[in-house]
């Protein structure tokens, strides 16, 4: 399959891309490069080959998940600008 000007105007009218016929040639070149190069790896015989998951060898080691109850209020309004027991008080921002 090689890549047309009309492929190019296409795709770039679904993107919304403006174009020119500078960008449109580089276009039809870059895309027909891309797609030599996926006919290459098509070219190749993966008949004995099993799917990889991963390329490591080691499970993930995993915890277990413990549910805590925190409560980090104060430690959370000690952050707030203005000093406040209950809210978390920033500078008015819409006036």
């Amino acid at each position: 399959m090689a890549i047309t000007k009309n492929t190019v105007k296409k795709i770039s009218k679904l993107s919304r891309i403006s174009t020119n016929s500078k960008f449109e040639e580089e276009m039809i070149k870059d895309l027909n490069s891309i797609i030599k190069f996926v006919d290459q790896l098509n070219e190749l015989n993966i008949d004995n080959i099993e799917p990889l998951s991963s390329v490591v060898n080691e499970k993930a080691v995993l915890r277990d998940d413990e549910v805590k109850k925190i409560n980090a209020k104060y430690d959370i309004l000690k952050n707030s600008p203005e000093d406040n027991e209950d809210y978390y008080v920033v500078p008015k921002v819409i006036e």
